[in-house]
C-alpha cells in the first residue's frame, strides 16, 4: 500500500485508475446479473423484487412516491437510499431510476422526479448510480487547488499539531485529551475502538470550534444521521436526497427549510405558472422539429409569424403554430429563470447563517456546496471511506479532524483489482503521522472478559472497561442455564468436526446447517431465560449462511459480521461456520473480520465454530485459548 506519492501526477494516476475499476466492477456486478439472471433468479438474490404493484401515495417536497407492494414477505437486500431500476420486466431495455424512501414487510416506496410509466405489474431491481464516481474524480483532478495542504495529503508534508486548554464535562479524561489535540490542530486522528465513544469526542470537538465554518461529514448516511443527533440543538442544515436522511431529522434538511422560508409560496406560483404553460403548449401548439421548420431559425420563425407570410412552403397557419410554441417556451424559460434566482437566494442565505453544515462525503460534491470553503472539515467512521470518497469534503476546508477505526473492517471494494482501495486515507495518515493520531481507552460497552481479548490482540492493551460495565453479566437482566454456558461472559461452543460446512450450486459463499440447528436451539434458550428479542443478534461472516439461519430462525436480528459493524446487542451469538479437513478459513483470517465479530456484546458472547479448523489461524487459537481460561469452552455434545 503506497503511503506516500512524489507529484500531483503520481497520485491522479494511482487512483483515477482504482475507482475507474471499482466504478466498471459495481456496474458490471449489477447489470451482468440483470442481463444473465431471470427476474425470479435475481429476486432470490435479493437484489431484484418481481412482480409487484404499483401505487402513487403523493407528493413529498418535490417528488413523487410511489409504493411497490407484494402479497408475501420477502428477503431482500434493498434499502432506504438505495437507487433502484423500475421496469415493466426488463430493465436493459426500459426502466427508471428512483431512490428507496421506505421498505415494509411487504412493500417498498421510492421518490422520483418523473411520473412513472403505466404498467400492471412491476420489477424492481439494485442498481448502482454514477455521480459518486464523478464526484470523487473531480476531487482527484482539483487536488493541486484543495484548501487542505495537498503536500500533507501526497504525504510529503507534516501536519501541525496545535495542544489547547480546553475541556468537556461530557467526556472522560481519555475523550478530554484527544479534545486537547485536537482542538486547533491541522490534522488530527481520533482513533476510536469499539465502545469508546468516537462519534461522542467527535461532536464535542466541533462544539470547541463553533464560530468557525464548519462541515461534518461521514460516508454513509446513518453515520451523518448520527453525527446530526448529536449536534441538533445548534443551527444546523442536512444536505442530502430526503429519502436518504433519517425521518425524524428531515426537518433539518435544505429541503424542508427551503419550504419553511415565506418566499417559498413565490416559487410555488411560479411552478404552477410554469405546469399551465407546459400544458398549454404541448396541448395546442406545434413543437418545430428539425422536419417542420425546414432549416429556419426560431427568429425567422418568429418574425414571419408576425407578418403572416409562408416560407420553404411552410403555410402561415403551422409557422404560426410553431411561433406560439416558440414565444410559450421562451415565457417557461423566464418564469423558470425567477424561479431559480429565488431558489438559489434561498439556499445561498440557508447555508451561509448555518453553524454546522452535514453532508454524506458525496453530498459534499453537490451543486448546493460547489463554491463553498470551510475552515475545519469533521469526519466520522472515516476508515470506512475509501480515499477519493474522502477526498470530495477534504479539498474544501483548511483543517481536518477525522474519527474511525481502521483495526475494524475496511471500506468495501468489489473489483479484486482496486483492492488498494481498502486502505483507508484515515490508516495511510495514521500510518504517516502518528503524531497526528490519539487513540481512546476507555470503552462503555462490554464486559471486561468481553474487552480483555480484543483489547490485547489489536490495541496494545490500552482499552480498558468503565466501571459501569466492567462486570455486567446476563443475570443482570434475565435467567441463566447450563446451555448457554451459565453467566459466563465468553462462551465457546467446539463443533469438533460434527457439522460441515456445504457451497450452495454456483455461490462462493459457505453454509453449515446443523451449525444453524444449534444456534436456534442457543436463541430458543436465551428466550426462554427472558432475553428480548431486540436484545440478541445473530452474526456471521457469510452471506448463504445468514440467509439459512433466517429461514430457520424467526423474530431475530440475523446479519453478516460487516453488516453489524458499528451495532451493537446484549447477547451476541457468532457462528462461524468453517469446518473442513483442510484446515481453511478463507476470508476469515482478516483479523479486522474478527474484531467487529467479538466487540458487538455487551452482556455475553457466545462463539460456535469448530475448534481444530478455526486453530489453523493463529490469532483463532489465541481467542480459544483465552476463552478456555477467561471464559467458557465447551465441546457440543449429542446431550445439548
Amino acid at each position: 500500500m503506497k503511503l506516500t506519492f512524489e507529484s500531483f501526477d503520481e497520485y491522479k494516476s494511482y487512483f483515477l485508475n482504482l475507482i475507474e475499476l471499482e466504478r466498471k466492477a459495481e456496474k458490471e456486478f449489477h447489470l451482468d446479473e440483470i442481463k444473465h439472471l431471470t427476474g425470479k433468479q435475481r429476486q432470490s438474490r435479493g437484489r431484484a423484487l418481481i412482480n409487484t404493484k404499483g401505487k402513487l401515495l403523493g407528493k413529498f417536497l418535490d417528488y413523487l412516491i410511489y409504493r411497490f407492494s407484494y402479497q408475501e414477505e420477502r428477503e431482500h437486500q434493498i434499502k432506504v437510499g438505495d437507487i433502484v431500476l423500475i421496469s415493466k420486466g426488463e430493465p436493459l431495455k426500459f426502466s427508471q431510476e428512483a431512490t428507496v424512501s421506505a421498505v415494509g414487510k411487504k412493500y417498498i416506496e421510492v421518490m422520483m422526479k418523473e411520473k412513472l410509466f403505466k404498467s400492471k405489474k412491476y420489477r424492481i431491481d439494485l442498481y448502482v448510480s454514477d455521480i459518486t464516481f464523478k464526484r470523487m474524480k473531480n476531487a482527484i483532478n482539483s487536488i493541486e487547488n484543495s484548501e487542505f495542504d495537498p503536500e500533507i495529503i501526497l504525504g510529503l508534508k507534516k501536519p501541525n499539531i496545535f495542544k489547547a486548554e480546553t475541556t468537556s464535562d461530557k467526556l472522560n479524561s481519555s475523550q478530554n485529551e484527544a479534545l486537547r489535540l485536537a482542538k486547533n490542530s491541522q490534522l488530527f486522528l481520533i482513533h476510536g475502538p469499539p465502545g469508546t465513544g468516537k462519534t461522542t469526542t467527535l461532536s464535542e470537538v466541533v462544539r470547541a470550534n463553533l464560530g468557525k465554518r464548519i462541515l461534518v461529514v461521514a460516508d454513509s448516511n446513518v453515520a451523518i444521521d448520527n453525527m446530526l443527533e448529536k449536534l441538533k440543538d445548534r443551527k444546523v442544515i442536512r444536505i442530502g436526497h430526503p429519502a436518504k436522511i433519517e425521518s425524524d431529522l428531515l426537518k433539518f434538511s435544505l429541503d424542508m427549510a427551503i419550504r419553511e422560508d415565506a418566499r417559498y409560496r413565490e416559487i410555488e406560483e411560479y411552478i404552477d405558472k410554469i405546469d399551465r404553460l407546459k400544458k398549454t403548449r404541448d396541448k395546442q401548439f406545434k413543437k418545430p422539429t428539425p422536419a417542420m421548420r425546414r432549416g429556419l431559425t426560431n427568429d425567422e420563425i418568429l418574425t414571419l409569424a408576425s407578418t403572416g407570410k409562408s416560407k420553404r412552403g411552410l403555410k402561415p397557419s403551422k409557422i404560426k403554430q410553431m411561433a406560439n410554441w416558440i414565444e410559450t417556451t421562451n415565457k417557461i424559460s423566464y418564469l423558470y429563470e425567477q424561479k431559480e434566482k429565488i431558489l438559489n437566494k434561498i439556499i445561498y442565505e440557508q447555508l451561509r447563517d448555518a453553524e454546522i453544515i452535514f453532508a454524506t462525503n458525496s453530498g459534499a460534491g453537490s451543486e448546493f456546496l460547489e463554491d463553498l470553503k470551510f475552515d475545519i472539515v469533521f469526519m466520522d467512521e472515516a476508515a470506512q471511506s475509501i480515499e477519493p470518497s474522502a477526498l470530495i469534503p477534504i479539498i474544501k476546508g483548511k483543517r481536518l479532524i477525522m474519527a474511525g477505526d481502521h483495526k475494524q473492517l475496511p471500506p468495501t471494494v468489489l473489483s479484486e483489482h482496486a483492492k488498494r482501495l481498502n486502505f483507508s486515507l484515515f490508516e495511510r495518515f495514521a500510518n504517516l503521522f502518528y503524531e497526528n493520531c490519539y487513540t481512546l481507552k476507555i470503552q462503555y460497552r462490554m464486559n471486561e472478559k468481553i474487552n480483555r481479548f480484543p483489547s490485547c490482540e489489536f490495541y496494545d492493551c490500552v482499552v480498558e472497561s468503565h466501571e459501569s460495565v466492567k462486570n455486567i453479566k446476563l443475570s443482570d437482566i434475565a435467567n441463566i442455564s447450563e446451555l448457554v454456558g451459565f453467566d459466563v461472559p465468553i462462551v465457546f461452543f467446539d463443533t469438533q468436526g460434527k457439522f460441515l460446512e456445504a457451497n450452495k450450486r454456483g455461490s462462493h459463499s459457505k453454509y453449515n446447517p446443523l451449525e444453524a440447528e444449534f444456534v436456534k436451539r442457543l436463541v430458543e434458550e436465551l428466550l426462554h431465560l427472558g432475553i428480548k428479542p431486540e436484545d440478541i443478534g445473530v452474526i456471521t461472516p457469510y452471506k448463504d449462511h445468514e440467509e439459512y439461519m433466517k429461514r430457520i430462525i424467526d423474530g431475530i436480528e440475523i446479519k453478516s459480521i460487516d453488516g453489524f459493524q458499528g451495532r451493537e446487542k446484549e447477547v451476541i451469538i457468532l457462528s462461524l461456520v468453517r469446518a473442513n479437513d483442510n484446515e481453511e478459513i478463507g476470508f476469515l483470517r482478516d483479523k479486522r473480520r474478527l474484531n467487529v465479530a467479538i466487540t458487538r456484546a455487551k452482556r455475553k458472547l457466545i462463539i460456535v465454530g469448530d475448534a481444530k479448523t478455526l486453530s489453523s489461524s493463529r490469532t483463532y487459537a489465541k481467542l480459544i485459548d483465552y476463552i478456555s481460561k477467561e471464559g467458557l469452552f465447551r465441546p457440543i455434545t449429542s446431550t445439548m
